[in-house]
């Protein structure tokens, strides 16, 4: 979780493929427990897909799961969000937001992601030198999910810094630190969750609070987590994509240069980043509900497997020479999206979001450079996500 490990995880990961597929580790958030890695591609591909592995852990054991006794009830309502369930639950919420993020609709919003990177990087040009993270990597997925939703664009720092802080918390001490950001954040939300029942408008939060006033298919609390989840996946791996994608670019000027010569090439160029860089380093958690075996190990009944989507998209038996960046890379069956009932619901917003950045940012800034050391950047702690604190660019 450190971030000078996320820096570069990839021989280590390219050691435990080779020697520990299914290698055991104690996991400390939100609680102390034992789990296990999985960096091959065909076993990472098993925890994301096999029925026989859950999210839910009490269906796993048969028991009831219990919060940790140091964390406070008003978490409660965060239990309920998607990523955290098994179907038919996960189904059903799923399928009242799904609609919304069809390529067909998310193509749509083509013009207005256009006119925020014109917008974000008439501001970089007149700087000279910015922070490509602060400026442009997160402002503008962050904008686009909250106009999505509904949520006042003059909120997106707050949003990005509360998320951040949750999805970083490394130890028991950084979770018990992130909690204040859980309690403003719900505080916020059943306000304008609020507003939106007395005056709806045309957006997503409008939608689920009427899905919820139509009776059984939305509870308070699922409400929340919903919003919750859409805002901080809606952002955090766009954010990440963009920055990594472009210090990967900044590191192979081939490359670079062969997306500068041929535009016609972004779309492989965004998979091809994906893969490379792996916002998402690690899949969120599954429970064994029988035992498993991963490699030459047996994973007990309610044992945690953390699929490693960055290992698996380095993976050798995979990917030929995947410590290379090439972004005409075909097929590229890259796992940053996860696979399975999980899928993530964003992806083709991510994509289109994706394919936009690098698009204008390379035709913008030709010059464009690192402004300081490429040994000074520091990268953010945290087991899920693998992205920079900042990215300080000079575009000439």
């Amino acid at each position: 979780m450190s971030p000078a490990f996320k820096a570069n995880p990839y021989p280590f990961y390219a050691r435990l493929r080779a020697e520990a597929p299914a290698f055991p580790v104690t996991v400390h958030v939100p609680d102390k427990r034992t789990g296990w890695l999985v960096t091959r591609y065909v076993d990472v591909v098993t925890t994301l897909k096999d029925p026989r592995l859950v999210k839910n852990r009490r269906a796993a054991i048969g028991g009831e799961q219990r919060r940790p006794a140091w964390v406070p009830g008003f978490v409660r309502p965060l239990e309920r969000n998607m990523l955290d369930l098994d179907p038919p639950d996960h189904t059903r919420l799923r399928g009242l937001v799904h609609k919304a993020f069809t390529p067909k609709l998310i193509e749509q919003l083509r013009g207005r992601i256009e006119a925020l990177c014109d917008e974000l990087l008439d501001r970089g040009q007149a700087m000279g030198s910015f922070d490509l993270m602060r400026e442009f990597a997160l402002p503008l997925p962050a904008t686009v999910i909250a106009e999505l939703l509904g949520v006042p664009a003059a909120d997106q720092a707050k949003f990005h810094a509360w998320s951040s802080r949750i999805v970083t918390a490394s130890s028991p001490r950084a979770f018990m630190l992130a909690l204040p950001s859980v309690w403003l954040f719900l505080r916020y939300m059943r306000g304008l969750l609020a507003r939106r029942r007395a005056d709806p408008r045309d957006d997503l939060i409008s939608a689920l609070v009427q899905a919820e006033e139509a009776g059984d298919q939305l509870s308070q609390d699922e409400l929340l987590a919903m919003v919750f989840i859409l805002l901080v996946a809606g952002h955090e791996t766009t954010v990440n994509l963009i920055g990594n994608g472009t210090l990967a670019l900044l590191d192979n000027p081939d490359q670079l240069q062969r997306l500068r010569s041929d535009p016609g090439v972004i779309r492989s160029a965004v998979e091809e980043l994906l893969r490379f860089t792996s916002p998402v380093d690690v899949a969120t958690e599954r429970f064994a509900s029988e035992p498993i075996v991963i490699g030459d190990t047996v994973i007990p009944r309610g044992g945690l497997l953390l699929g490693v989507t960055g290992s698996a998209n380095h993976d050798e038996h995979q990917f030929a020479e995947p410590e290379r960046l090439d972004l005409g890379r075909e097929p590229n069956p890259h796992l940053a999206f996860g696979q399975g009932a999980h899928y993530c619901l964003g992806a083709p917003l991510a994509r289109l979001e994706g394919q936009i950045a690098f698009t204008m940012l390379m035709r913008r800034f030709p010059n464009l450079r690192l402004a300081v050391p490429r040994e000074s950047l520091r990268w953010r702690p945290g087991m899920f996500v693998r992205g920079l604190r900042a990215l300080p660019v000079s575009v000439g």
